[in-house]
């Protein structure tokens, strides 16, 4: 919710995702990394390139080194169709690439994100069904997705492999440039009509369709509609008053004909966006380029610029409605207030990095004004959504507010805002509180991810896109300088921007969301009765064609496919050797640590592991709470506030998490504990340390203020992630019963978890709930059963170490550690067969199976990971995506021994079951070739091997005690997998009562579980 200070803003108020194989962040940070002498090869080549320079059919425009971000930045332009280019030179083999096109839709049918599915549903060159899956298992890749923004499409990829690069490249643009968009694709990936039992004509006509029915369950979020009614309302004259994902009301307006116009007047040449990243040649990709699909295009001019929002006289003020949310502590707060302004255009560069600036100013962190203004005023549970600054749209917007309130605060809230504007304008900001964003700033820099290519393009895509410089955007300490320049030259600077942007904006807006016990009920027959009108509508003729067209669909979704037309990588490209990484275990003190060195450009990153073995069980609900607050109480002398401020000024953060992992040898064998992790400027190291001192030794335990303030808050965000994690939730749902880690997992993260956090947000008193608290800490804040870890530079390490080692001598308790794990055998353990149903209001389901399995090092393991991918890809993406129509499907093989079904935003429940039954039998039978095979062991090695950050090698090992050694012996495992071995595996662990078998599902009512001969319990206390 809170946006980092360095880029624009998030990437969308409402970004629909094609796929859920990974998603960048909503704001991808920019980070760097040491200059290599490879490195040095790659920026020099692109660096003899001038202004005005010809090269494959395109005119060199800026060649700009960016020595901050260790990088050349290259803007080019295509001369015959004015396709615009951004190539990003960098020593980082994950090289990415991405098209973007201005999609500027002018209703809520939806349609670029429906044209956003069906553009990868087979295109000219690729004629087979959904090329874009295929590739997933014939492809190394690192990342593949693709996005629907407010006003943009885009569509991304990042590979190690070159021959990989140049395969998804031409799928990629094949795809958006030319594809089939054949009307089935339309009718599976839309909307259709079509009857429920569609080989049955007199079942019901009902409504199907992918996006349909995942913008049903999208909107059951109350933070994505009150995004959506934000965005419409303030900025109501163009394109930004529509939801560009759909309206479930709206999709069944769109027809076939206007999906192909739109395509043909948004995916042009001359209203596309190419972007490249990486050490590949970047003039090997202008030619492949320009090749496949530019000369086959001449320039046109699109007319898709959305121009600046008609600026208001007055503010104005709406009140929308939401359903009831069934786990609100207090059934009474359940109100959302944001006051919102139009601020400038994003593609004014230095005025959107003030803007993110102050934001992050005003509302980030304890030290804020508006959290301490809001937040520990106890009104409401937690800021409104989409608080802070958003610069996803051509006119940047900034939000500020509460959810969780009772309607009679409302009136307070707004005070408090213009009270809080006033101070600020008053006595401006703490210079502490702008050295700590520009340290954040500094550190972002520096710390190196696996996804930086990505990140650039995520952060750059919505200036760009108004034809905002992408240049100028990458250019941090220039603006960083121009700021203290500012600063230097008038100390009220900032204030008179508070002035500007908040006290005299005249386009202000109040959203008020309340709940209206009737909201589910109104939707459901709005649907039903436009469902009512579209069928009476329907001639004798036209009845007979909704049938024969859903025999149709059924009849592709069955054909075998011919998929020759495919690029492929083989399993023989992909080495037979692990890539090891070196590190060193020592010992401090009777503390085991483990010190990897690594080019961490200047930053060392910490981590502590405190083991939970002497834990009563009755306080292990409590841990995740405990992780969450501990670091955000106050410490020694330090309040709340003041230890949030030195933490952000010397560290990147201090966090804390719950560690619960599978011995890799034994199902029945576990490690719970909690994880500790920071990092630092090595400059900062000993103040680092000195935080987590004042943490372990004198936490602030007292405030019961305060921790009611961080209950509500994390209550809330449980309650909130259910409609979007609730695939998640109802894994762990159906594994609790069948390993004792998963029922830990379950009591600490899963459904259990957001019940008993709902249950102590609904006390008034948090004195006892302290006391449980006090009663963890000193089970686990001392060092008698810890381990650490240092990543940190070669030269630096020596310093790391020595810091390390005063910070151990100052924490309580003796330590005797030389475990590399601290391994817990269940007593008692018993898997047994659970059918659980925890009855939600949503109109779509989250289904799940779960059958209990082998742990990591078991010889079956590999042949298990390869099977669970094969049958996502060739059986269950069929059954229950494209013929069910649910949002997302699949089987993983997990860490937890437990083998596990899933589907997500899926409007079947007990056809789904049936399908997690038949991909056994479909698997067992073997029906399925060498190729298949070969393509899920593809995927599963594109994840073995992707990329890992400096900061996280030879982590695998920390956390799960898993050696180089042990991946080793599974990746021969992953390479020796043949057919036989799969049906063996399935028949031996899938089959009815081979193995202990539980399910689980989130879901509304449902006939299925109240059949009580079915065995479901029925969970309705979050009802």
């Amino acid at each position: 919710m809170l946006r980092a200070p360095i880029v624009r803003g998030t990437q969308l108020l409402s970004k629909w995702s094609l796929r859920s194989f990974g998603v960048p962040t909503r704001r991808g940070q920019i980070h760097a990394c040491r200059l290599s002498s490879q490195a040095a090869s790659v920026l020099t080549k692109v660096e003899d390139y001038k202004p005005g320079d010809h090269l494959n059919g395109f005119t060199i425009e800026q060649v700009v080194p960016i020595p901050e971000l260790y990088l050349t930045a290259v803007k080019l332009n295509h001369d015959r169709t004015g396709a615009q280019y951004l190539h990003i030179a960098r020593d980082d083999s994950n090289n990415v690439f991405s098209v973007g096109f201005r999609t500027t839709p002018m209703d809520s049918t939806g349609v670029p994100h429906i044209l956003e599915h069906t553009t990868l549903c087979g295109s000219q060159k690729y004629p087979c069904r959904d090329p874009f899956f295929k590739m997933l298992n014939r492809s190394l890749s690192t990342f593949m997705n693709a996005w629907t923004a407010s006003d943009y499409t885009m569509y991304p990829f990042s590979t190690m492999n070159p021959q990989d690069f140049e395969n998804l490249l031409s799928v990629y643009l094949d795809a958006a440039f030319f594809p089939r968009l054949r009307e089935l694709d339309f009718r599976q990936e839309g909307w259709r009509l079509e009857h429920e039992n569609n080989q049955d004509c007199n079942s019901p006509i009902i409504f199907k369709g992918v996006v349909f029915n995942e913008m049903k369950g999208a909107l059951t979020s109350p933070e994505q509609l009150f995004g959506i009614h934000l965005q419409n309302k303030l900025m109501p004259s163009n394109t930004y008053s529509h939801n560009s994902g759909g309206e479930p009301l709206n999709i069944p307006d769109l027809t076939w004909q206007q999906l192909r116009e739109f395509h043909a007047t948004h995916y042009h040449p001359s209203n596309a966006r190419f972007y490249s990243y990486g050490n590949l040649p970047m003039e090997r990709n202008l030619e492949l380029i320009d090749k496949l699909v530019l000369q086959k295009f001449d320039k046109i001019e699109p007319k898709t610029e959305v121009p600046n929002e008609t600026r208001w006289d007055e503010p104005r003020e709406f009140h929308v409605h939401c359903a009831p949310d069934p786990m609100a502590a207090d059934p009474e707060k359940q109100t959302t207030i944001s006051v919102n302004y139009l601020l400038g255009t994003i593609t004014d560069q230095y005025e959107s990095f003030l803007m993110s600036f102050i934001s992050s100013l005003l509302v980030h962190g304890p030290p804020a004004p508006f959290y301490k203004s809001l937040i520990t005023a106890n009104i409401g549970s937690d800021y409104s959504a989409y608080t802070g600054y958003n610069g996803s749209t051509k006119d940047a917007s900034f939000s500020i507010g509460l959810q969780g309130i009772k309607k009679e605060d409302l009136d307070k809230v707004k005070q408090l805002i213009e009270q809080t504007f006033d101070e600020v304008i008053q006595t401006g900001f703490e210079s502490e509180r702008i050295e700590a964003i520009l340290h954040m700033i500094e550190l972002s820099q520096k710390h190196q991810t696996t996804m930086f290519g990505l990140g650039i393009i995520s952060s750059l895509m919505s200036s760009w896109n108004h034809d905002a410089d992408p240049v100028t955007c990458l250019q941090v300490n220039k603006h960083v300088n121009q700021f203290k320049q500012s600063l230097k030259d008038n100390p009220k600077f900032l204030q008179e921007k508070v002035r500007q942007y908040f006290k005299e904006n005249s386009h202000k807006m109040v959203l008020v969301m309340t709940p209206k016990e009737d909201f589910k009920k109104q939707t459901e027959e709005a649907e039903q009765q436009k469902l009512s009108e579209m069928v009476a509508r329907l001639s004798t003729q036209d009845k007979e064609k909704v049938f024969q067209t859903g025999l149709a669909l059924a009849e592709e979704q069955n054909k075998e496919e011919d998929l020759s037309s495919l690029p492929t990588l083989r399993v023989s490209d992909i080495s037979p050797q692990l890539v090891r990484t070196h590190f060193d275990l020592t010992n401090i003190g009777g503390v085991q640590v483990q010190c990897c060195q690594q080019p961490t450009n200047g930053i060392t990153y910490f981590r502590g592991l405190s083991s939970m073995k002497t834990l009563p069980d009755e306080l292990l609900p409590y841990v995740p709470l405990f992780c969450g607050v501990i670091t955000r109480l106050g410490a020694g002398d330090m309040s709340f506030q003041e230890l949030a401020q030195r933490e952000e000024l010397k560290t990147g953060g201090l966090g804390m998490g719950t560690h619960l992992v599978q011995y890799h040898s034994d199902v029945m064998s576990y490690e719970q504990g909690v994880t500790l992790s920071s990092s630092s400027l090595d400059r900062n190291l000993p103040e680092m340390f000195s935080l987590w001192t004042e943490i372990f030794n004198r936490p602030t335990m007292s405030d019961n203020d305060r921790l009611s303030t961080l209950v509500r808050m994390s209550a809330s965000d449980l309650a909130m992630s259910l409609a979007n994690s609730g695939h998640a939730y109802a894994m762990k749902g159906a594994s609790s019963s069948l390993t004792p880690v998963a029922r830990l997992k379950q009591l600490m993260g899963g459904m259990t978890q957001v019940t008993f956090m709902k249950g102590i947000a609904e006390c008034e008193d948090m004195m006892e709930t302290m006391t449980k608290l006090k009663q963890v800490a000193s089970h686990l804040l001392n060092k008698e059963n810890m381990r650490c870890a240092i990543n940190s530079s070669p030269e630096f390490m020596s310093s790391a170490l020595s810091e390390l080692e005063s910070f151990l001598e100052t924490l309580p308790g003796q330590a005797g550690n030389n475990e590399a794990m601290f391994v817990k055998q269940a007593c008692g353990f018993v898997p047994s067969q659970e059918r659980n149903h925890y009855e939600l209001p949503f109109p779509v389901n989250y289904m799940s199976r779960g059958i209990q399995a082998v742990p990591y090092t078991h010889p079956d393991f590999p042949t298990l990971r390869i099977l669970a991918r094969l049958m996502s890809a060739k059986f269950l993406h069929r059954e229950i995506r494209e013929k069910g129509g649910a949002y997302g499907s699949g089987a993983s093989m997990g860490t937890d021994g437990v083998f596990k079904f899933y589907s997500y935003r899926d409007p079947n429940s007990i056809n789904t079951l049936e399908s997690f039954s038949h991909s056994v039998e479909w698997a067992i039978k073997g029906d399925y070739t060498q190729q298949d095979i070969d393509e899920a062991k593809l995927s599963i090695f594109s994840a073995v091997d992707g990329p890992v950050a400096p900061s996280d090698k030879a982590m695998t090992f920390f956390l799960s005690g898993i050696s180089d050694d042990m991946r080793q012996q599974q990746r021969e495992g992953l390479f020796a997998a043949n057919k036989q071995s799969l049906i063996d595996v399935a028949q031996r662990y899938l089959t009815p009562n081979a193995q202990v078998t539980a399910e689980a599902f989130l879901g509304p009512e449902n006939t299925m579980s109240q059949d009580k001969a079915g065995g479901w319990k029925i969970h309705k206390e979050a009802m």
